[in-house]
């Protein structure tokens, strides 16, 4: 290594020119990358936000980056309603296959039962638990 540069620590990153680097080197390698938000909700008649989805296409693929629906109103089809609206958006931008990733104690049953498959696992994360990472053809 270079004397002329250190390497040295500090506790507020520089995100914007990390991020703005690694985004220009994959423009370069991997061309536009076209992303957007995608965001659906469940509300009450109040505007109260008591679930939702929340994700992004880009190179053709659906990442789902947050998913939540309030405990008491699980197991009535909020969940499949917003997963079914999101993937037929993501479909009509152009995604051909989605991802994401949840926690053994989340619901990685839920995303089977709507055709998602595992395709990685870490083990014990966190402790006592798994990670898992899966992904669908849409």
């Amino acid at each position: 290594m270079s004397e002329e540069f250190k390497i040295v620590r500090r506790e507020k990153p520089p995100w914007g020119i990390i991020g703005g680097g690694i985004n220009d080197y994959n423009l370069e390698k991997a061309g536009t990358l076209d992303e957007r938000n995608l965001c659906y909700l469940v509300q009450t008649q109040a505007d109260e936000v008591v679930g939702g989805l929340i994700g992004a296409t880009y190179w053709d693929w659906f990442y789902i980056n947050l998913m939540w629906v309030r405990e008491d109103l699980r197991g009535q089809g909020f969940g499949g309603k917003l997963l079914t609206n999101a993937e037929e958006e993501a479909v009509r931008r152009g995604a051909k296959n989605a991802y994401l990733d949840t926690f053994s104690f989340q619901a990685p049953e839920f995303y089977e039962k709507h055709g998602y498959l595992v395709f990685g696992e870490l083990a014990d994360f966190p402790p006592g638990h798994q990670r898992f990472f899966m992904k669908k053809e849409l």
